[in-house]
Order: C-alpha cells, then sequence, then structure tokens
C-alpha cells in the first residue's frame, strides 16, 4: 500500500506511522527516510534466520543425528529471539500500529521456551518435540519476514505470499505441539531439582513453584493459540482474496 502524506502506511496487517511530506528527504522519524531502513532490518532478520537454518541443515548432514543440534546454535538462537524484544519496543512507542499485547505474547513465549526451559534443562535438549519447534520457527521466521521485505519493495514472488498465508496451516500447530511436548517433557526435571522455585519459610515470605507455572504456562495455550491462529485466517481471508476485515483493536 502506497504512503499518504500525514496518514499511515500498511502491509500485512501492520501499519506504519507516516510523517508529514512537505518535504521529500523529510527527517521525521516515521517519514519517507524510515522506509529504507526498515527494509533493510527486515531483510537482515530473514538472513539471521536463514543462517541459522542452514546451521541446523548442516550440522544433521555432518552428523547424521539432531543429537546435540540445539547446543551447536544456542547461543545463535538465544540472541536473535532475545533481540525480537524490540519489535514489542516498535508497538509500544507507535512505530508499528499492531497490538502490542499479541505482539508481546508471541515474543515473550519464545524467550520463555528458549531461556527458561530448553536452556535450562539440558536433560530435554535433545528431546525430538525441541527441534520440532525449531524447525517451525526457522521455517516460519524466513518466510514472515521474506513476505515483509519483498512486499516492501514491491515485488513480491506469488510463492513467497502463497508460503505466508498457506503454510501456516501446518507451521503453527506444529509448532505449538513442538513447544508443549518440550515443557511437558521438562516437568519431572523440574519437580525432582525444585530449579526456579522459593519455598515457604523464607525471609521473602513468597512462596513460588516452577513446577506449577509450567502447566500454567501449558493451559495458556487453550486460549492463546487460537486467537493468534485466526488472526492469520483473517490476513489470509484479505490478502489472498481481497476480503475487508475490520479488526478490533487489542
Amino acid at each position: 500500500m502506497e504512503p499518504e502524506s500525514g496518514h499511515t502506511w500498511s502491509w500485512d496487517g501492520v501499519s506504519f506511522l507516516q510523517g508529514p511530506q512537505s518535504h521529500p528527504m523529510n527527517s521525521e522519524p516515521f517519514g519517507p527516510n524510515f522506509v529504507l531502513p526498515l527494509i533493510a532490518s527486515l531483510a537482515g532478520t530473514a538472513s539471521k534466520w536463514l543462517v541459522l537454518a542452514i546451521a541446523m541443515m548442516r550440522f544433521y548432514i555432518q552428523k547424521g543425528t539432531t543429537k546435540g543440534l540445539y547446543r551447536s546454535i544456542a547461543r545463535t538462537l538465544k540472541f536473535f529471539q532475545t533481540v525480537a524484544l524490540v519489535e514489542v519496543g516498535h508497538c509500544a512507542i507507535g512505530i508499528v500500529r499492531t497490538s502490542v499485547i499479541v505482539t508481546g505474547v508471541q515474543v515473550c513465549s519464545r524467550i520463555f521456551m528458549v531461556w527458561f526451559v530448553t536452556n535450562s534443562i539440558r536433560q530435554i535438549q535433545s528431546e525430538e518435540s525441541v527441534i520440532l519447534f525449531l524447525v517451525v520457527w526457522t521455517m516460519t521466521e524466513i518466510t514472515r519476514y521474506s513476505y515483509y521485505t519483498f512486499n516492501l519493495l514491491h515485488h513480491l514472488p506469488y510463492f513467497i505470499k502463497w508460503a505466508r498465508y498457506n503454510l501456516f496451516f501446518v507451521l503453527y500447530p506444529l509448532g505449538v505441539i513442538g513447544e508443549l511436548m518440550t515443557i511437558y517433557a521438562a516437568l519431572p526435571f523440574v519437580r525432582r531439582s525444585g530449579m526456579y522455585s522459593m519455598r515457604l519459610p523464607n525471609k521473602y515470605n513468597v512462596s513460588f513453584d516452577y513446577y506449577y507455572c509450567l502447566i500454567i504456562v501449558m493451559l495458556s495455550y487453550i486460549p492463546l493459540f487460537p486467537q493468534l491462529f485466526f488472526h492469520m485466517l483473517r490476513q489470509r481471508r484479505r490478502v489472498l482474496h481481497g476480503e475487508v476485515i475490520v479488526e478490533k483493536d487489542d
């Protein structure tokens, strides 16, 4: 969508602030000069996930097994997912006009999976469920950021558009299955070790059980996943079939 003076421009259901265009080289942070850095950022993110995918494939080809794969890419993965917090900041300050809550849930849930589940419990790092959600995350992010980049360049290959709005039918459920199975596999180790838990009595007079926290996290997928999935369905109808979708702000 072409930007209009003093309004917003958008793609994929996400709107970006557009400053007044009184001058073609407007230096306002949300003006025309913002577009090229945004394209570079999106292309860079797609490239980072592609590098991660290549590293995963290379490990499997060389070793012939997925055992040890997570450890081989753990540092890169943790960096990529932690930096993704910037996306929440973009929503909060208005650079990107999309729900801070939805974006925050998506980003923070992945950071939680990486730092507080998979990275913290070495015994589960070779679980097939870990490889499952890693593959899903990688395919999803490469497709998503490639779509954003080419769309802003106004040269969007149809296969990328098709992949963006069709692969999620398979990738989203598989990603959820992988994450839930990984958390489930972590439960026995968490219960035995008491990690991240606080027992009474203590000087803070506070009790916290990480085991039950993980169970609550698993249950939270019940209301949250349908919201994210149906959001993608609405965007699919809008982009592929031209339907006008009116969504309430979260």
